[in-house]
């Protein structure tokens, strides 16, 4: 689907590698579930400069390097503008935010050279930075843009004013949040209101809570498990299937990030993409996450 006006067109779910570290696959394995992925009709991949301790877009680089062809098949998402305390960036000492030309240009070219590629498809700013020169970045994403290394510009985690800020300097396609079935704030603090209006459909990260949903035990977890159970045998799908289906009811027309390297959960998530929750179902859900009633 199309971003935005103008925009670049992704997959409506997205490869999120953020843990492919943590999945101990081999160079091979991880190309064949990239392979299984695309497949499944997700082309796009989700990454950061930070994901793995700056290591997960080497090894996603590793990957498509053993077969170059694919990259063309993909569009690469990545996001930079956090400085973790790491032994593999031994000269920060603390963590920070950094919005500032010389690092987003820095970061990008770390990213393309870890990813083998020479572009990226779209570039996220990682999380609001409270020192952001909105004319300063704006610099940077046109340098990016003219020299062809960065195709869009979006953020993620920004407010709705954080956002405009940006977007007055220059054109962002899309703003990557946390919501899920047990995370609705993005739902009244304007943020799907603006993604609507600007006709910039919103990325959704942690959409099944980050594996919380399955098995909190609070009562907010307890109650939306019921319900997600029976909505879930009425379409003789998993509770997973619904609880990422009523994401993308929005009529923001979010895209999600899967989080998972399970086959057998990134199918889940496909399968969400051909379920359209009645209103009922939509709020039945977010009354068993809210405590009550819409008022």
């Amino acid at each position: 689907m199309v971003l935005a006006p103008g925009g670049p067109e992704l997959s409506r779910i997205l490869l999120g590698l953020w843990r492919l570290g943590e999945w101990q696959l081999t160079p091979a394995q991880r190309l064949a579930l990239v392979e299984q992925a695309v497949a499944l009709g997700i082309t796009s991949i989700d990454q950061a400069d930070i994901y793995g301790g700056y290591t997960s877009e080497a090894l996603f680089g590793e990957a498509l390097a053993l077969a170059p062809g694919l990259r063309q098949r993909l569009q690469i998402v990545s996001k930079c503008g956090i400085r973790l305390v790491h032994p593999n960036r031994p000269a920060h000492t603390i963590k920070h935010y950094d919005t500032g030309h010389a690092h987003l240009i820095a970061s990008v070219e770390q990213s393309l050279n870890k990813l083998g590629t020479d572009y990226l498809d779209l570039l996220l700013i990682h999380r609001p930075d409270p020192l952001m020169e909105a004319d300063e970045v704006a610099e940077a994403f046109g340098r990016l843009q003219r020299a062809g290394k960065v195709r869009y510009f979006g953020a993620s985690n920004f407010t709705p004013a954080q956002f405009e800020l940006l977007a007055s300097r220059h054109a962002l396609v899309t703003n990557q949040i946390e919501l899920s079935v047990l995370h609705v704030p993005a739902l009244d603090d304007g943020t799907l209101d603006q993604a609507q209006r600007l006709r910039c459909a919103p990325m959704i990260w942690s959409a099944l809570a980050g594996g919380r949903l399955f098995g909190a035990a609070d009562a907010q977890g307890l109650r939306v498990r019921a319900v997600l159970a029976q909505i879930a045998e009425v379409h003789a799908v998993t509770p997973a299937v619904i609880a990422t289906a009523w994401v993308l009811r929005h009529p923001s027309r979010p895209l999600v990030l899967t989080g998972s390297g399970r086959i057998a959960a990134i199918t889940e998530a496909v399968a969400a993409t051909q379920l359209v929750l009645t209103r009922e179902e939509w709020f039945a859900i977010l009354a068993a996450s809210t405590g009550g009633e819409v008022a």
